[in-house]
């Protein structure tokens, strides 16, 4: 049967040693394992294998052209896969490990499957903080990519059941380590010569690269796919979702921001942080819930507020 028909049962496992050491068999042999990190759960496989990125790709029934982010275990690792400028080098210092992918030059012998970066002479990495993928990465080997682990264009999955609703009869196996801290994927830049492109916010904001590098942060306009998480529609529920509903609306499930009547309330107390950490899993909720439409409160567009309207206005196209 091939990769994109086939259908295998799906276990869960509380993360430990012995379900750790499970998931890195899993990926020597080729397969794709969902695992945690700080932003959301991701499907993680061996980056340098072209038909394991390729289970990835089958298993989500994502795009080809979409590239993916590879997960390192240190910056070693990432140095050798990619070319660093100072301006990577300063933000690899300041925020590694962390919620912040870079896009770079790929190395002549890198070895990453060229379908991890779509084909593209640049490749996504990040070095991320979350236990659960640092052991993972450090017992497999290699160099992991991991776009999020659900259907593509779904909601993304900050806890493991997440995962399995979306993604179960498609993945052998979900490392379960609770839900993740940050709530949303991480910041993705290109750092420049003269200035960073912003090309997904995420929860390092603009102002913290700007400070850590000392050069602006530009939203590139007009560009075609060159980094995860820039297709128009992406993160979306099954039902219609309203942005900037600052009031319920009658047969509809309202996720909130601050004090007022909702089904769901982001953060009550006006905390964007804490907004961003229960997003997504707001999302699932609704989606699933009884209503026929999802309605959202407005979201200040400041610091990772301009991250959950990012998210927002994808889930809503």
């Amino acid at each position: 049967m091939s990769p994109r028909t086939r259908f295998v049962p799906t276990q869960i496992r509380a993360y430990d040693k012995t379900s750790l050491a499970e998931a890195a068999a899993l990926i020597r042999a080729g397969e794709p394992v969902a695992v945690p990190t700080e932003t959301v759960y991701g499907l993680a496989a061996d980056a340098t294998s072209e038909a394991a990125v390729a289970q990835i790709y089958a298993a989500k029934g994502r795009p080809s052209f979409n590239p993916l982010i590879v997960h390192v275990a240190d910056v070693a690792m990432a140095r050798r896969l990619v070319a660093f400028n100072p301006a990577a080098e300063a933000l690899a210092s300041a925020f590694w490990p962390g919620p912040l992918t870079m896009v770079l030059p790929r190395l002549p012998d890198c070895p990453v499957a060229k379908l991890a970066s779509a084909g593209l002479p640049t490749l996504a990495v990040r070095l991320p903080s979350h236990p659960a993928m640092r052991a993972l990465i450090a017992a497999a080997g290699v160099p992991l990519a991991a776009p999020s682990a659900n259907r593509s264009g779904a909601i993304s999955p900050t806890r493991a059941s997440h995962v399995q609703a979306s993604l179960g009869g498609r993945i052998p196996f979900i490392l379960d380590a609770g839900p993740t801290s940050e709530g949303v994927e991480s910041t993705v830049v290109r750092p420049g010569e003269d200035a960073v492109a912003l090309l997904r916010p995420g929860p390092i904001t603009a102002e913290r690269i700007a400070a850590a590098c000392a050069l602006p942060v530009v939203r590139p306009q007009g560009e075609g796919i060159s980094a995860p998480g820039q297709m128009a529609s992406h993160y979306a529920p099954s039902k219609p979702l309203r942005l900037d509903c600052a009031q319920p609306v009658d047969g509809q499930f309202h996720i909130g921001f601050g004090p007022g009547p909702c089904q769901r309330n982001l953060s009550s107390r006006g905390d964007l942080v804490e907004a961003a950490a229960n997003l997504f899993a707001a999302l699932h909720e609704a989606d699933a819930s009884h209503f026929t439409g999802i309605t959202v409160a407005p979201i200040p567009q400041e610091g990772i507020g301009i991250a959950i309207n990012d998210r927002l206005r994808r889930a809503a196209v």
